[in-house]
């Protein structure tokens, strides 16, 4: 599975990466980490908002995963 590490990035550096990937439409489902709650709300609210599935797992971080 494709990841991308956004951790200590900050918003909309982490949107702005997921929006590069979801551009170029090569992956069915990806993972992004990141480390802040903002960042999973505004990702989620990406994603979502453009027709894709999200599912969240807080280990120490953040997970996002995302799929078509």
């Amino acid at each position: 599975m494709y990841s991308i590490d956004a951790r200590g990035r900050s918003c909309p550096e982490p949107v702005l990466m997921t929006k590069k990937v979801l551009d170029e439409n090569k992956y069915e489902e990806f993972k992004i980490m990141v480390d802040t709650h903002v960042a999973v709300e505004n990702i989620t609210r990406f994603a979502e908002g453009n027709g894709y599935n999200v599912r969240i797992e807080e280990k120490e971080d953040y997970e996002i995963l995302i799929r078509k």
